[in-house]
């Protein structure tokens, strides 16, 4: 009798998919993600470190073909340091390393106190001094009557040979007699100290502008510029001492206005 092989019925097997589990590091072991234009921003920004003022930064070319990506983003980077006062732009010559902003603390003070807290070398340049009749402006601002003799001094004004600013400074002739009868001082303020009529307190109005062409030619920068202006008024007590008008380069300055909260709560005016 012949025997009647069963075949053997194998079990299916069901195969689970092979899902693949991303490896986790460990912190140590996490790399940060470093976009384009920070890498090439981080590398002019070592590149230029230190750097006398004036010199050269690389070109957008030169930066574009080193990493290998498009201008935009180059220009991405470079506008960042720009905006951060690193570098400045320059038409028609290209970017370069900018000087140093000097922050000038709202408060009486004059500018060769100012610059020389700050280690810098103040000087100045005499445009012009001469006796003028009060116009309506600085006759209400010395509080004098309009057509009375004002002393007026203009001077551009440096910081270790740099032009910052152009100042016009008004006097009234009965609050410094002959004053012009003499050299001039290398200080406003100091002269005004030897004459017992040292401005004790003041106000200031500040104004964002652009360079008129005599300005920008004086001061080194471009016609259109962005300039601060600048009018005080100083008083010895009660004696309105000096009105000035001062024109400062934006790129080097920045005005820091220190504020604290009033001891009496403010009530609007309703």
């Amino acid at each position: 009798m012949s025997e009647v092989m069963t075949p053997e019925v194998m079990s299916p097997q069901v195969m689970s998919p092979q899902v693949s589990t991303p490896e986790v590091s460990s912190p140590d072991r996490i790399l940060p993600i470093v976009l384009k234009h920070v890498q090439v921003r981080e590398y002019v920004r070592e590149l230029t470190s230190g750097a006398d003022p004036g010199s050269p930064a690389p070109s957008e070319r030169e930066l574009v073909q080193h990493f290998g990506v498009a201008r935009m983003t180059v220009r991405q980077a470079l506008d960042a340091l720009v905006g951060e006062g690193l570098l400045e732009r320059v038409p028609g010559r290209g970017t370069f390393v900018a000087r140093a902003k000097i922050d000038v603390q709202v408060r009486l003070s004059s500018y060769t106190e100012e610059m020389g807290r700050r280690g810098l070398k103040p000087d100045s340049r005499s445009l012009l001094a001469r006796m003028e009749s009060a116009g309506p402006g600085v006759a209400r601002a010395l509080e004098i009557n309009e057509g009375d003799r004002v002393v007026h001094w203009q001077r551009l004004r440096l910081a270790d040979d740099s032009p910052m600013c152009i100042e016009d400074a008004y006097l009234a002739d009965t609050v410094v007699p002959g004053f012009l009868d003499a050299s001039l001082p290398d200080s406003l303020y100091a002269e005004l100290k030897r004459r017992d009529v040292l401005p004790t307190w003041g106000e200031d109005s500040v104004d964002a502008d652009v360079a008129k062409s005599d300005e920008a030619a004086l001061l080194g920068m471009a016609e259109g510029a962005s300039v601060l202006r600048i009018a005080r008024r100083a008083f010895a007590g009660s004696l309105a001492v000096e009105v000035s008008r001062s024109t400062f380069r934006a790129d080097r300055y920045t005005l820091w206005v220190p504020l604290s909260r009033p001891n009496t709560p403010v009530t609007p005016n309703r």
